[in-house]
């Protein structure tokens, strides 16, 4: 167009109008800039500077796109801490996480500079208007800003479509596993790790034109609502701290009661002051929390109990239980994360015969295998008992081949061992190897919590009020413990039983509301204590330019092995050192997890012993029937009249399945695999109800892969309501070692008395 013909054409035609049709390079030139190219009218004497300008708009809108491309280019390293915190006003930093095919969190940085955008804009427009001057025809089309929100958007689609595929596949799987009512395989239990799918974190300026952008993304931890949940924790923390007389006496009260005494402050310089047991213990604590707020698909944070009639409530509504008033009060940190805080109860009455020995082996069907913390509360059952820390180490060891790898905290109602401070307190005696067992596991988080040092340390005289007035605060149905004499929420309560009711400290052996109370207090504040930890070193992730989800994500934990714990100190190590924890079935109520065996088909092809009778049944005791069981009458007074009596209601009772006559044939079992070989029956219902209905019962056979069991080789184990029937795999046992399923069958022949399985324990 600039050639020397072209020039003399345009002189020799200056002074007329002509129409011109497009040379092929102009036709090129206009469709690169998506303009109709039909005919162009113009003055032959202008067309050289409409060229050129159309040149120049080309050229800055490539300019222009190439910017915005290189804005949206991967910048880790680019971002500090400090350019963070200085543009925090001006810019959103979206941290997303793409899957990509191969499967793996691909961290970028998009950098969404607002008033960038608009000054591109504006110089877009500007353009726009001088090309119009030269030529009306041209026009402009190029939008570097849509095209960045075109970017934005199609990223964020295509990682809400992969997490919805991912959330699907974890559904299916989730769904065969509860239809097979087994124990998982090692497979299943790597499944069952929690997987995050594709991520959004994201930090924004608190710019109300920029609230929208800063929403959660598939339900990511966002600032806003770090910024929540940490208002919440600190809200908790104060409510407790004034309730309790101030932060020295709330530390000393349910901090300082542990076998090792927790510490949030900030540590001393000093090396030789520095405590390395308390250090790691609470980092596990805090890393449990962290890793349940930055993971997606994690929608409840599940405290587990196992236990006794005391964490049951007994004697008590179930709605004035430790943990009902725990979710109550540390639930709402929780709802501020957008999750839902779970304490799941499997606390039971001793009429069923159970205690620490045989339920410790049940810890992944009693609660459920997910949990972020489990609870033991077995105590009362360990006095006098010199197996009991055996039990308690086993359960510390085999959490940690859960998929969450839970810390392990004990409720004790007592004093602290060797560490008496209630003159009327006769059980303060305890052992001191569980100083040398929380120390030794204080890397995994396992501490011990005992209720009346708790008491005691918060500076109430005890002695003198016991000597001088004989008044013993933790006699049978006292009122008060020194420092309140009513629950928060019974403060405002009209109806004068009820009132006194809840300021029960001790109802007898088991605590009543207001002790529950202080307990699921000193819970809360300390998980919010680890909360806030969790949250100042999530946000520190998020100024420097990081996703959480790198440090945190549950699929990042790593896997624990039998060879990644350090040696016993007091449990057998053929049951306690291994790489998945033990497989149960238990028919007590009420349960939540995983079923260990389960009853086989009697007509499936792989039953060994298809074609017989196969008849036993479920038995249950009846409480579940009885809405006052293990209620005291003062509530129940209260409650009968009202809608809301339901809350009373415990949910433990025993169960079975059960064989009443020879007519019942036989029970098969199909077994999960089997890492040991181990196999235990118990019985119910008794505390020794082991050597009458198996040991000594010549009226029942039972069969291992078909093959008939001496009972000769039985034993008592681990405690009388259970019969151990095979100890390990071995040439000298009938468990011999299989690559497939095992099964175990218990046929009954002329029995005079019912014949009831409760648990059948497997490893």
């Amino acid at each position: 167009a600039s050639s020397k013909n072209n020039n003399h054409q345009f002189a020799s035609f200056s002074n007329k109008k002509r129409t011109i049709s497009p040379s092929k390079e102009q036709r090129s030139l206009l469709e690169s800039t998506n303009v109709k190219y039909t005919k162009l009218r113009m003055n032959a004497t202008q067309r050289p500077g409409v060229l050129k300008w159309s040149f120049l708009v080309i050229i800055v809108a490539v300019i222009i796109v190439f910017f915005n491309i290189g804005q949206e280019e991967i910048i880790d390293e680019a971002i500090t801490a400090e350019d963070t915190e200085a543009k925090l006003n001006d810019k959103t930093y979206h941290l997303l996480r793409p899957k990509a095919k191969d499967q793996e969190d691909v961290a970028s940085v998009v950098v969404d500079d607002k008033r960038e955008k608009e000054e591109e804009q504006e110089e877009v427009v500007e353009l726009n208007h001088e090309q119009k001057d030269n030529n009306e025809s041209l026009t402009q089309t190029t939008q570097p800003a849509a095209a960045d929100d075109s970017f934005d958007s199609s990223e964020t689609k295509e990682n809400e479509e992969e997490t919805a595929t991912a959330e699907d596949t974890t559904e299916e799987e989730a769904t065969d596993e509860t239809l097979e009512q087994s124990a998982p395989d090692v497979d299943e239990q790597e499944t069952s790790q929690e997987e995050p799918a594709a991520s959004s974190v994201v930090q924004s300026a608190p710019d109300e034109d920029e609230q929208e952008i800063s929403q959660d993304v598939d339900g990511s931890f966002t600032i806003e609502r770090l910024k929540a949940t940490r208002e919440a924790a600190q809200n908790l923390i104060s409510m407790l701290e004034q309730y309790y007389n101030g932060v020295e006496q709330s530390k000393n009260m349910m901090l300082d009661s542990w076998l090792v005494p927790w510490n949030f402050d900030k540590q001393t310089n000093d090396t030789e002051m520095i405590d390395t047991d308390k250090i790691v213990m609470k980092d596990k604590i805090v890393d449990t929390m962290a890793r349940a707020l930055v993971t997606n698909d994690q929608k409840e944070f599940i405290i587990g109990t196992i236990g006794s009639s005391v964490a049951a409530g007994h004697d008590n509504c179930n709605f004035d239980s430790y943990e009902r008033q725990m979710e109550r009060t540390f639930g709402p940190v929780w709802e501020a994360a957008g999750m839902k805080l779970v304490c799941e109860n499997a606390g039971e009455g001793g009429g069923c015969g159970d205690d620490f020995a045989n339920q410790v082996f049940c810890i992944k069907q009693n609660v459920s295998p997910n949990i972020d913390i489990a609870h033991y509360t077995w105590t009362y059952f360990e006095v006098g008992n010199e197996h009991a820390l055996e039990a308690r180490e086993s359960l510390v060891r085999w959490a940690q081949m859960l998929p969450r790898q839970p810390p392990v905290h004990v409720f004790n109602t007592f004093e602290l061992p060797g560490k008496p401070h209630l003159p009327a307190d006769t059980d303060a005696g305890g052992s001191l190897m569980e100083y040398t067992l929380a120390r030794y596991y204080a890397k995994y988080g396992y501490n011990a919590f005992y209720m009346r040092s708790g008491y005691a340390k918060g500076g109430y005289d005890y002695t003198t009020a016991f000597k001088e007035n004989e008044v013993n605060h933790f006699e049978a149905n006292h009122v008060g413990d020194g420092y309140h004499t009513v629950t928060r929420y019974g403060e405002n309560e009209e109806d004068p039983n009820r009132k006194s009711s809840l300021g029960v400290l001790m109802r007898n052996w088991h605590p009543g509301p207001l002790a529950f109370q202080f307990v699921a207090d000193t819970f809360s504040y300390l998980y919010a204590k680890a909360m806030l930890e969790a949250l100042d070193r999530i946000e520190e992730e998020m100024n420097n330019g990081k996703d959480p989800l790198d440090t945190w994500s549950a699929k990042k934990r790593k896997i624990m092995l039998k060879t990644s714990l350090p040696e016993p100190k007091v449990c057998d190590p053929l049951y306690c050192t291994v790489d998945e924890a033990p497989g149960c079935i238990n028919y007590e109520r009420p349960t939540y997890g995983w079923w260990g065996a389960k009853v086989e088909d009697p007509n499936d092809n792989f039953n060994p012993h298809k074609g017989e009778v196969q008849n036993w049944e479920p038995w249950l005791d009846g409480q579940e029937k009885d809405l006052w069981h293990g209620v005291p009458k003062q509530d129940q007074a209260f409650f009968e009249d009202r809608d809301d009596k339901e809350v009373c209601r415990h949910l433990d009772g025993c169960g079975a399945i059960s064989a009443t006559s020879k007519d019942n044939g036989s029970v098969v079992f199909r077994l999960p695999k089997q890492e040991v070989g181990l196999v235990v029956l118990c019985g119910c219902c008794g505390k020794d109800i082991a050597t009458e209905m198996f040991l000594n019962n010549p009226d029942i056979e039972i069969r291992y892969n078909s093959q008939l069991l001496d009972p000769t080789t039985w034993d008592i184990w681990p405690n009388g309501k259970c019969v151990r029937l095979l100890k390990k795999f071995g040439a000298a046992s009938a468990a011999a070692a299989t690559t497939g399923h095992n099964y175990l069958s218990v046929k009954v022949q002329n029995i005079t008395e019912p014949v009831r399985i409760s648990h059948l324990i497997t490893l």
